[in-house]
């Protein structure tokens, strides 16, 4: 297996393992694994992308890395309610 095809397949494995782990309910998509396995796989794919040169997942992959970054600096910054 060459290098661009193990390192997109962990990064899409990674974002497919957050998605599921979201969709039914075992991790939060406001949590921090959820926003760090984003940022994770996609970094990988887009990396991959990058290999490879394809241009239309690099943009996709970097965008989604991106915005999950967003996300996590949302989450570090905004102060959580505390239960009583």
């Amino acid at each position: 297996m060459d290098a661009p095809t193990l390192v997109g397949s962990l990064g899409v494995a990674l974002l497919l393992l957050a998605f599921f782990l979201s969709l039914f309910k075992f991790i939060a998509q406001d949590g921090f694994a959820y926003i760090g396995m984003n940022i994770a796989g996609a970094g990988l794919a887009c990396w991959s992308s990058w290999m490879i040169a394809f241009v239309p997942f690099i943009v996709l992959e970097a965008v989604w890395c991106l915005v999950a970054m967003a996300a996590l600096a949302k989450r570090v910054c905004t102060p959580q309610a505390q239960a009583s």
